[in-house]
């Protein structure tokens, strides 16, 4: 008899629920910084990963489709993908492109920057998304908030599509091997546990 699923299990629905929220207002792109946080939360005070390992819902998708629906090749990852070099690589890339996405903010913010009803897809290609947020809504004193938005969806949007991509080249997860958010936990973890001995 198979086991009954908990409810965690299907979380793979809180990533298509994510991208077809902020397809029709940018606003909702916020919701993700759920995704930032709770990882670094559980490492920080828990001291584990249990996030990655149970809760992640991208995690589960690139499963879900690779595994379950078999879009996956199911080869072995290249070694180099989980290279110390090329995670911590990877995850200074990662960090630059959100401080950019930072300091635009600020620029809209302190007025110095028009809104930009973009989302930019691999950090390089402009995908005008004008109809996904109507700047009555906030006003320009609050114009900051969806450039924010913005930034943080074509964050969301590109990882997520570079992990389908391995996903379909390699192994389902392959993703996970270089996640900067995996590899930041697992970094915190590291120190907490070698702070305990």
């Amino acid at each position: 008899m198979a086991k009954a699923k908990k409810w965690y299990q299907y979380l793979w629905i809180w990533s298509i629920l994510y991208f077809a929220l902020g397809f029709f207002n940018i606003l909702f792109a916020w919701l993700g910084m759920i995704d930032f946080l709770l990882p670094l939360g559980f490492a920080i005070f828990g001291g584990n990963k249990l996030f990655c390992n149970s809760l992640c819902g991208r995690g589960q998708l690139f499963n879900v489709l690779g595994s379950k629906l078999r879009l996956s090749r199911n080869k072995t990852t290249p070694r180099a993908l989980s290279s110390k070099w090329f995670r911590y690589g990877f995850l200074v890339f990662f960090l630059t492109m959100f401080g950019n996405m930072v300091f635009q903010t600020y620029l809209v913010a302190s007025g110095a920057a028009n809104l930009r009803q973009a989302v930019k897809l691999f950090w390089t290609f402009r995908v005008p998304w004008k109809w996904a947020y109507n700047p009555a809504l906030l006003g320009d004193s609050l114009a900051w908030v969806a450039q924010f938005s913005y930034g943080f969806y074509s964050l969301m949007l590109t990882s997520t599509l570079i992990g389908l991509i391995v996903m379909v080249l390699y192994k389902p997860r392959s993703w996970c091997t270089f996640c900067p958010m995996g590899c930041m936990t697992q970094g915190i973890c590291k120190i907490k546990a070698s702070n305990l001995k």
